[in-house]
């Protein structure tokens, strides 16, 4: 990190003061006539579904030339579209496929190219880029007036669950400002001002737990698990999923492995760890000399290219966690103010946890018991795999319950003042006496809590 670097300029990164890393004007909505054909299968995605008539209809496409693309909104949406449709041909039937028709994997590997992004669903193409305002010219609260643009089930369970992601973004996008101006501050050598900006990010972070928590208002865990979360999986590590070797796009004689949608690919979530220095090891690794997180660090090859360019870049400013042991002998608020930015983030993970513990753990559990007349109408093999909470892998492709508990614990790890490493940093806890017990949302041994992960 540099005290010399420059500040990023957002409008580089095609990130905004006001929105974050959402585009600051309106996703498009439809792409022009000559793209019809792909708007018309993704307007009637859901009932193509229900029919299983999806590969059929896709299979009679036109192969379509991505020359009629010019604007970025255009090839988001292009992206986007084809990222809907993809999914819905791979895993919307009982038994998915390894292949991909020319038809979608010519255009969206050229798509994917322009972007800087692998041609498979990702977090930008179903949030990011998948909203409209309900009335333009409305005053309401931003969450109550917007909707999904696409959705495979058409249902209100997965526009809400898209949109409660948008406006995490949106609220997220004071978080950047702010951090931002607490490095300027702390360049400058203004203890004062560093200490009112991290004030406010603290209070900024805790509300974004608050957002996160509002997915329960209007998602059903139930409908999330079955009926959605099937279809937002990729074809890496999928191997208990029908996929052993990932996909065939079109022609191509060697299969690609990609990671499906999920929620590590935000941007936002990356730069609070940047911002507050806080750093993640290989799953299973708790020493200071062991590796960065390989799953996080590809996860910004899933992220729109000029997003994970900004991330690079605050890697080499992010100098607060430096600035403040330089000054916490001459400035204890300094501390305490850092530390409050660190807890907030750690109890933003708590709160994540508490919602992947009831919209996967618990439903994966469920299913189990299902007996064969529900798990034959269950496509992906995600919801009705029988394995081991500590394997239920998320749509990511990865393990979800060392994932997220270590991620949590690493935060508490990069608190700056003694008592703060006291009460955040984790400590090994015995293990459990039976199997009902599991880590509770604080790090101790509850009876019954459940644990998750970041991934959908």
């Amino acid at each position: 990190m540099s005290y010399t670097y420059p500040l990023p300029d957002l409008a580089q990164y095609d990130v905004s003061e006001k929105t974050g890393f959402l585009p600051e004007e309106m996703p498009l909505e439809s792409l022009g006539p000559y793209y019809e054909p792909w708007e018309r299968l993704v307007r009637a995605l859901p009932g193509l579904l229900l029919t299983k008539r999806i590969r059929a209809v896709v299979d009679a496409l036109p192969l379509l030339s991505t020359v009629q693309l010019q604007t970025e909104a255009e090839f988001r949406r292009a992206h986007s579209v084809l990222g809907f449709l993809a999914h819905a041909y791979i895993w919307g039937v009982a038994e998915p496929t390894n292949r991909l028709p020319e038809q979608l994997a010519k255009p969206w590997i050229a798509v994917s190219e322009h972007l800087r992004l692998p041609p498979v669903a990702t977090y930008a193409d179903l949030c990011l880029w998948n909203f409209r305002y309900l009335l333009p010219d409305s005053d309401t609260d931003f969450l109550d007036n917007i909707q999904t643009i696409s959705t495979f089930t058409g249902s209100f369970d997965e526009s809400w669950f898209y949109l409660v992601s948008v406006y995490f973004e949106y609220k997220g996008a004071s978080c950047l400002t702010t951090g931002l101006e607490a490095i300027k501050n702390a360049r400058e050598g203004s203890s004062d001002r560093v200490v009112q900006c991290l004030q406010r990010l603290a209070e900024q972070i805790d509300y974004l737990g608050s957002v996160l928590m509002r997915m329960e208002e209007m998602c059903d865990p139930h409908v999330f698990y079955f009926r959605l979360r099937p279809y937002l999986a990729g074809w890496k590590n999928m191997k208990d999923a029908g996929l052993v070797n990932g996909v065939y796009y079109g022609n191509e004689a060697v299969p690609r492995e990609y990671s499906g949608g999920s929620n590590a690919q935000s941007s936002l979530i990356q730069a609070l760890d940047l911002l507050l220095n806080v750093e993640h090891r290989s799953t299973g690794e708790q020493a200071p000399s062991a590796g960065e997180n390989p799953f996080m660090a590809d996860m910004r090859r899933y992220m729109p290219g000029k997003h994970a360019d900004f991330l690079a870049h605050l890697g080499k400013i992010n100098i607060l966690s430096d600035y403040v042991a330089k000054h916490a002998h001459e400035n204890s608020e300094l501390v305490l103010s850092y530390d409050a930015c660190v807890a907030m983030l750690k109890c933003f993970r708590d709160k994540h946890i508490q919602i992947v513990t009831r919209y996967i753990v618990i439903q994966s559990q469920k299913a189990r018991s299902m007996g064969s007349q529900t798990t034959s109408t269950l496509r992906a093999g995600l919801a009705k795999a029988k394995t081991p909470k500590k394997d239920i892998r998320g749509t990511g492709g990865t393990a979800l319950l060392p994932f997220l508990k270590q991620c949590r614990d690493e935060t508490g790890n990069a608190a700056a003042g003694n008592w703060g490493r006291r009460i955040l940093s984790y400590k090994e806890k015995p293990a459990p006496s039976s199997s009902s017990e599991t880590v509770g949302l604080a790090g101790q041994w509850t009876k019954g809590a459940g644990d998750g992960s970041a991934h959908w």
